[in-house]
């Protein structure tokens, strides 16, 4: 979880002097840039996601996603939830750039070695890559156990390298003091600001680590940083900066040329491995991230495959795991260096990072019952940061910044669209639904034919009977002697209990209303809830069971107030949305799908 930020030391300090800033590498500028990137560690990282925002969770769970969870319920949320799902919709972009700029910047370590390596930089990082996407089908629990050894010498690595370049120049360590960020504020005026779009670089993936909260827990999360990684960065980065003062060209690369020549090859193997984890974190939280949006009704269905018997965390998303790689290869083709990379990174992150605190405020607010003015002083310093961050970065979205808000821009057009649109077709299925006293006494006056057998009908948890089991009696003229009317439910919280994971309602002439809960980490299973059912009292053997599905064909024709591209928008995610067979863990052989157009 520690690999994105871990593995800045590749490129941050470097993209600081980049030649469009026109900063020399002097000491005071090597000491003023210094400063910055260690109190953006200190400010952002550990006080503001490891010490207080990582307070705000979700029954365990981080991330932006388990922040909106918790504002749902809530009324007059439509501003707060869609600059949440902003939020969200920017870590795709963050996660289609990250593995990117890794991988290049690992890879250019092999132009350090011999020059005549440069043209071998851009197939290897493409041939890494590719190969990265492609064994995420095959799962992470086999190759995890060998992500902290990884990480652990990678870190060993970097503060080892560094701190042999501070014993030749100790006086470096005085950079911690903040004065010198703050004098080199005064000095260089507008060229400071804008170096603040290349310190960020420091600082990406504080938001992935609040995220990954759940998997491990605050207490060990914290250790790690304040025991381990913080150190490990402090003392690369000083060791950088004591490298370009005694070798100013050196500033071409001074990672990678901390280290003698002839432990150069172990280290260009040693930080692509570095930069592999901090892809496979990215792109597993990912998988997450659609998991959760998916099951909170942000996103149409997807294909979900569990990669592990034991860690229900341990997820592939085929479509996002292709959609990933495509855009992480066009940007090192169409980018072709780390240096060109980082001028379109730190947009989406700073971006993420700013909704992040705004949402930390109301839940302090309404969670903690904090007053407006603890609330809104934490706030403040936290956007004052965000914001100057994100300011900086501005000037990167002609540069290619406009990648990650292009990316995030359309990932939120789908999530805001999936929303709006389940709402809407959600109100006239209800509308649709007959009451359901009215269609259990047809049953008895009509008394039409039952068969033997249960029937399932998969619906949306309204009262009444809903539109799927009305046309199977208008097509059939029959029902079976055992009737399921199963509403799957998201609750907003990361886990249900197991024995709070069903309730039954019994209904006459052999009908149950059944209602399964599920959290927003979890996959729902229909054969899970039928065997609860089972014991329960409810009769439905697995041979006998039939389960009728709605295929509504939806016409953006209706009266629902959504504009007519939006309606197309939202029948078109329908249509190509995963088939509730495999979503459900519904036994393919055993579903009958009942048709209709819907006007909305």
């Amino acid at each position: 979880m520690y690999g994105d930020i871990g593995t800045s030391p590749l490129y941050a300090l470097r993209a600081c002097f980049h030649a469009e800033y026109g900063l020399a590498p002097t000491t005071s500028t090597v000491y003023g840039v210094l400063s910055l990137i260690v109190w953006s560690l200190v400010l952002i990282v550990s006080v503001k996601y490891i010490l207080v925002v990582m307070r705000l969770d979700n029954h365990g769970e981080g991330g932006i996603v388990a922040l909106l969870a918790l504002l749902r319920p809530k009324r007059r949320r439509g501003v707060l939830l869609a600059l949440g799902l902003f939020g969200a919709a920017l870590l795709y972009g963050d996660g289609v750039i990250t593995p990117a700029i890794s991988v290049l910047s690992a890879a250019e370590g092999l132009e350090v070695v011999t020059p005549a390596f440069k043209p071998y930089v851009l197939p290897s990082t493409l041939l890494i890559l590719f190969l990265l996407f492609f064994v995420q089908k095959y799962g992470t629990a086999r190759v995890g156990g060998v992500f902290a050894p990884i990480m652990l010498v990678w870190f060993g690595t970097i503060a080892t390298l560094g701190t042999l370049e501070i014993v030749r120049a100790p006086a470096i360590l005085l950079a911690v003091n903040p004065w010198y960020g703050i004098q080199f504020f005064r000095e260089h005026g507008l060229a400071s600001f804008l170096v603040l779009g290349s310190v960020v670089l420091a600082v990406t993936g504080a938001e992935a680590l609040y995220a990954d909260m759940g998997h491990f827990g605050r207490t060990p999360i914290r250790l790690a940083w304040f025991g381990v990684v913080f150190p490990a960065l402090l003392l690369n980065y000083f060791g950088q900066g004591a490298l370009v003062l005694r070798v100013p060209d050196a500033v071409q690369n001074p990672f990678y040329l901390l280290a003698s020549r002839s432990f150069l090859y172990p280290l260009v193997a040693i930080a692509t491995l570095a930069t592999v984890v901090a892809s496979q974190a990215l792109i597993s939280g990912a998988f997450s991230l659609t998991q959760q949006c998916v099951q909170l009704h942000y996103s149409p269905r997807v294909s979900i495959v569990h990669t592990s018997r034991s860690k229900a965390g341990q997820i592939y998303v085929p479509e996002v795991n292709t959609a990933l790689m495509i855009g992480c290869l066009l940007l090192v083709l169409g980018f072709e260096s780390s240096s060109a990379l980082g001028a379109a990174y730190g947009v989406a992150v700073t971006g993420t990072m700013a909704v992040t605190t705004v949402l930390f405020y109301v839940i302090a607010r309404r969670r903690w019952r904090w007053s407006v003015v603890r609330a809104g002083a934490l706030t403040g310093a936290f956007l004052t940061i965000d914001l100057a961050f994100l300011g900086a970065n501005v000037i990167k979205i002609e540069h290619g910044g406009w990648v990650s808000l292009a990316i995030g821009g359309g990932v939120f057009l789908g999530l805001s669209t999936w929303n709006r649109g389940t709402e809407l077709l959600r109100g006239i299925l209800a509308r649709a639904a007959v009451p359901m006293d009215h269609f259990l006494a047809e049953v008895e006056r009509t008394k039409p034919p039952r068969v033997l057998g249960t029937a399932v009908f998969l619906t949306h948890d309204v009262a009444g009977a809903p539109l799927v089991l009305q046309r199977h009696l208008m097509y059939n003229k029959a029902l079976h002697e055992e009737i399921i009317l199963l509403s799957i439910i998201t609750e907003e919280v990361p886990e249900v209990e197991h024995d709070r994971r069903v309730t039954t309602e019994a209904l006459p002439q052999g009908f149950h209303r059944v209602r399964s809960y599920y959290g927003f980490m979890e996959r729902p299973d229909v054969q899970e809830v039928l065997a609860i059912c089972g014991d329960l009292g409810i009769r439905a053997p697995a041979e006998e069971t039939i389960y009728y599905v709605d295929s509504a064909r939806l016409l953006p024709t209706g009266p629902a107030p959504m504009m007519r591209w939006r309606k197309r928008l939202f029948g078109f995610m329908a249509r190509n949305a995963s088939a509730a067979t495999d979503f459900f863990n519904i036994p393919p052989t055993r579903v009958v799908e009942l048709g209709a157009r819907i006007e909305f």
